[in-house]
């Protein structure tokens, strides 16, 4: 009414009232009523925007390539912005009246795309497709230092390369180089198995081999130190045995010595005897018979005597013509011997 509006702003939206070509107010977020025939209005979202991208390039080995990506960037300085590009807004406040706004986006992009361009052809297609984060650590670096960019007062939050393909045709070569190489890789990992296999068997069998040789040295100086035990004890033996016989020996010289001495000692009682017999028998020439008799009767017992009797009496049967024996004299004579047992018991 009467040309007076209302505006509200987002907090990331930076607003700039200018009327009669001076800034009289700005802000993010800002919220006032204006005069709408004398005021300009000038919105510059401050927000971080997205812009994705997608390049053919060509490698530094001629092979073509697919980049896709995006970059991440929003306004550091809405006045510089503002004065090199029109974020005004129209008259009813929320419409752009020009296509600056859409067209900042683009120019960022273009200048991603130069810097990822370069980068790209500087590589091979094997060292592309493999440094997708150099790549974009690289343009982030560079795009940052740019004069456009840094006149724009634009700050770079972040360059990411989502992915950089070959053609169809390059990626099945490269697919089956890699698996011809993987498979190779297998086979070489399957060589050095078998051949790790065989060595570990060698070694076993070495160590097999070793072990048995030790065994068979270790029997050895057990089977000589048998021989020499059983040749020690042997000549233990000889030794033994010829002591043995030394002993026999001077044992069987000490027997024959003493066999000749007791012969000796013998033949000396002998004719000692003989002499003593030769000596009484002479004494006993010229005595007389009774005598002899009455001398050997001395000191006999009772029985001897009786014998001795009875011998004068069968040497004279011839005279005696009858001769009576009482039993009491016989039982006497048969239990006289007798009788001394029993008083020694």
């Amino acid at each position: 009414m009467f040309g007076i509006r209302f505006i509200k702003s987002q907090p990331t939206v930076h607003l700039m009232q200018f009327r009669g070509g001076r800034l009289v107010r700005e802000g993010a977020g800002q919220s006032f009523y204006y005069f709408a025939p004398t005021s300009t209005l000038v919105a510059v979202p401050v927000a971080s925007q997205d812009r994705p991208f997608i390049l053919e390039l060509t490698t530094a080995d001629f092979q073509s390539v697919t980049v896709q990506g995006q970059v991440t960037y929003r306004i550091g300085d809405p006045k510089r912005t503002a004065a090199l590009m029109d974020f005004s807004l129209g008259k009813d406040g929320r419409a752009y009246v020009s296509e600056d706004p859409t067209r900042l986006g683009d120019r960022v992009a273009m200048q991603v795309e130069v810097i990822v361009q370069q980068a790209v052809q500087a590589l091979e297609l094997k060292q592309a497709l493999r440094a997708p984060a150099l790549i974009a650590r690289s343009a982030q670096k560079e795009l940052a230092s740019q004069p456009e960019i840094q006149a724009l007062g634009l700050e770079i939050l972040g360059v990411s390369i989502i992915a950089v393909k070959p053609t169809p045709d390059i990626a099945r070569a490269l697919e089956a180089e890699a698996r011809e190489s993987n498979l190779k890789a297998a086979d070489d990992a399957v060589y050095s198995r078998r051949m790790s296999a065989v060595q570990n068997e060698r070694a076993i069998r070495q160590n097999e081999l070793d072990t048995e040789i030790a065994v068979e040295q270790k029997k050895r100086q057990v089977r000589e130190t048998q021989m020499e035990a059983k040749a020690a004890v042997m000549r233990k033996e000889n030794e033994l045995r010829d002591e043995q016989m030394a002993a026999d020996v001077a044992l069987e010289s000490r027997r024959k010595d003493l066999v000749a001495e007791q012969a000796s000692n013998s033949r000396t009682l002998a004719e000692a005897e003989a002499h003593r017999v030769a000596a009484v028998m002479q004494a006993l020439e010229n005595a007389d018979p009774r005598t002899v008799q009455a001398l050997a009767a001395s000191g006999m017992q009772p029985g001897q005597l009786i014998a001795q009797a009875f011998g004068g009496i069968a040497e004279k049967a011839e005279r005696i013509g009858q001769f009576n024996m009482s039993p009491e004299l016989l039982q006497t004579l048969l239990a006289g011997p007798a009788r001394p047992a029993k008083a020694a018991a």
